[in-house]
């Protein structure tokens, strides 16, 4: 599934993705490149991107450049490695498709779930709950989403939240897989259709912004901060950490790997505080602003 994953991701930026992006007039072309220089380049690669004025001065001196010279091919220099516009759409692109169906088929396959509209129902009769092949593909294919973002966060595009995300991926591959183990899948669904509700909307605002639809980005990006916050700071801790916390406890008792369990759970809520805090304080600024940046 891993494979079939990557391979699916591969095609729709290359036959989906792109055409889309290139008839919405988005190009191709990178920023201005650094002029080729030997010397400035081992400093970059091997010592530091951004030189202080000490090491300006020497280089200055060395090569026979002026300062700002020197400083605006740094500034180049770190630019060249920035991803065009065009491979941010394309990455943007394959996590929507896979985000909003999945959350659809999850939403379709949930509704008729008794689990679904009482919580307790996800601890009745266990852990002698049969896994039905609905059900079982769902959880295969989220699993392995999550694995293709653990390998591909390291040759993507690097963002300022890499650590979190990391972290996240973490918790989010050892709940999937601990509850699968222990046959948990019924609360297991629960948890990622309600993660699944609002990430198709940030990509769409991202996708938005690519394109220069500004409106439609800010928009977007404005709805999914509301269904955001009302899912991960509402929803998840009086809906999911209920049942995870005292239901199960009612029901079942507590069993060895409750702690485990429920601590991977508390470590996602607190994921979603830090996120939470990312999108209010850039809804400010795009009030202040006028636009989502």
């Amino acid at each position: 599934y891993l494979v079939l994953i990557q391979l699916f991701l591969g095609n729709s930026c290359r036959f989906i993705a792109k055409p889309c992006a290139i008839n919405l007039g988005i190009q191709d072309s990178g920023p201005h490149r650094a002029q080729p220089n030997a010397i400035l380049e081992k400093v970059f690669t091997s010592i530091t991107k951004s030189p202080d004025g000490k090491r300006l001065e020497g280089l200055s001196k060395q090569l026979d450049w002026d300062v700002r010279k020197i400083q605006r091919w740094f500034r180049h220099r770190r630019n060249q490695d920035k991803p065009t516009t065009l491979t941010k759409f394309c990455e943007s692109m394959w996590r929507f498709t896979f985000y909003f169906s999945i959350f659809f088929y999850g939403i379709r396959f949930l509704w008729t779930a008794p689990w679904f509209w009482d919580t307790r129902q996800c601890w009745y009769n266990y852990p002698f709950q049969p896994l039905t092949s609905r059900l079982y593909y769902y959880y295969i294919l989220e699993l392995a989403f999550y694995w293709s973002l653990m390998f591909s966060q390291f040759t993507d595009i690097k963002r300022k939240d890499f650590l979190i995300m990391f972290v996240h991926h973490l918790a989010t591959i050892g709940l999937i897989t601990f509850s699968y183990m222990n046959n948990m899948v019924r609360v297991g669904t629960l948890v990622l259709c309600l993660h699944d509700a609002s990430d198709f909307l940030l990509e769409a605002a991202k996708l938005a912004n690519y394109a220069k639809y500004q409106r439609l980005c800010d928009a977007f990006f404005m709805l999914f901060g509301v269904v955001f916050i009302v899912t991960r700071l509402g929803i998840y801790p009086f809906w999911i950490l209920n049942t995870t916390l005292f239901e199960s406890w009612e029901l079942i008792g507590p069993y060895p790997s409750w702690w485990l369990f429920n601590g991977l759970l508390v470590t996602l809520q607190v994921l979603h505080v830090i996120w939470s805090y990312l999108i209010i304080r850039t809804a400010s600024k795009a009030l202040v602003r006028g636009k989502v940046s």
